[in-house]
């Protein structure tokens, strides 16, 4: 990042959100945010920055997961849809109609689906048996 970018994103956002931007998102980023979702995350974006880096999402907690945004805001930061869902007349009109709500990914905690064993035990369990070796 060069030194004058930096300096116009300290003008225009201030110190304090250039070192939380700098923390969690690993940059300095300002643009004009589009919307917040139902988890809290609000969504950004900026034509001017570079392509591919036009858009960006600033989660609402700290130990973020991508299972913790919308698929809707998903696909407009995938640039599969043009505008953003906050906007669009057609995700207004449809989106809590058919969408079920999201909920975040839980592998890895105890909440995580776990199966069960419904096979029959062995009645002996098998022990390895060590040969003797060959010696003098």
């Amino acid at each position: 990042m060069s030194i004058a970018r930096t300096v116009d994103y300290i003008r225009k956002g201030g110190l304090a959100k250039y070192w939380r931007d700098m923390q969690y998102i690993d940059d300095a980023k300002w643009g004009k945010m589009v919307g917040i979702d139902s988890n809290g995350n609000k969504y950004w974006e900026n034509v001017e920055e570079q392509p591919g880096r036009t858009r960006w999402v600033d989660f609402a907690s700290h130990d973020f997961d991508t299972t913790q945004q919308e698929p809707i805001w998903h696909a407009w930061l995938a640039h599969t849809r043009m505008e953003p869902p906050s906007t669009d007349p057609t995700v207004q009109r449809f989106h809590h109609h058919w969408e079920a709500p999201a909920w975040e990914n839980f592998t890895g905690t105890r909440g995580s689906f776990r199966t069960y064993n419904t096979t029959k035990p062995k009645l002996y369990s098998w022990e390895p048996k060590i040969a003797q070796r060959g010696g003098p």
